[in-house]
């Protein structure tokens, strides 16, 4: 199945990477939307099928959290899962986005390999836990994500690349 996909990034260069790695990750694509801000996803949302939202927390206009409580008013968190896409990622932060209904954390960089576990995980329902950082749960120190980044999904379960098990 083709998925459309949403990356909402103020960061055109980040917004061109993801594409990329969506690619390199072997999903299989529909059509790629792509918003600098969470108004102008809202835009998108409005008007065009997505099945999954890919959004950075911090930027002008309407940040990811703004963006993430706009689409719990409209109702589209219950149809259109939201993954964070961050360098943020305290524990407090992740914690507040998984109450708001946002279904994965992926932090920056991203590896297509644990960009597809995560996708998979979020819209076929079968997130593997890949990595040791699943026991210890997400860190904030700012080298975790070096070997591809950590991820967390809709159950609480973090995953890291199989190169940080090591």
């Amino acid at each position: 199945m083709a998925y459309n996909i949403l990356i909402v990034d103020d960061s055109q260069t980040m917004r061109a990477v993801l594409t990329k790695t969506i690619c390199m990750a072997g999903v299989e694509i529909g059509s790629v939307f792509e918003a600098e801000n969470g108004r102008e996803a809202l835009d998108i949302l409005e008007k065009e099928w997505v099945d999954i939202v890919f959004a950075d927390i911090n930027m002008p206009v309407m940040n990811g959290v703004e963006m993430v409580k706009a689409m719990q008013k409209l109702g589209y968190m219950e149809s259109t899962p939201v993954v964070v896409i961050s360098t943020e990622g305290s524990k407090t932060r992740l914690d507040a986005l998984r109450d708001m209904g946002v279904r994965g954390f992926l932090r920056k960089p991203v590896s297509p390999e644990l960009f597809k576990s995560v996708v998979d995980g979020v819209l076929l329902g079968n997130a593997g836990e890949v990595g040791d950082s699943a026991a210890n749960g997400p860190t904030t120190d700012a080298s975790a994500g070096k070997s591809g980044g950590d991820a967390v999904t809709d159950n609480g379960s973090a995953a890291g690349s199989e190169a940080d098990a090591q």
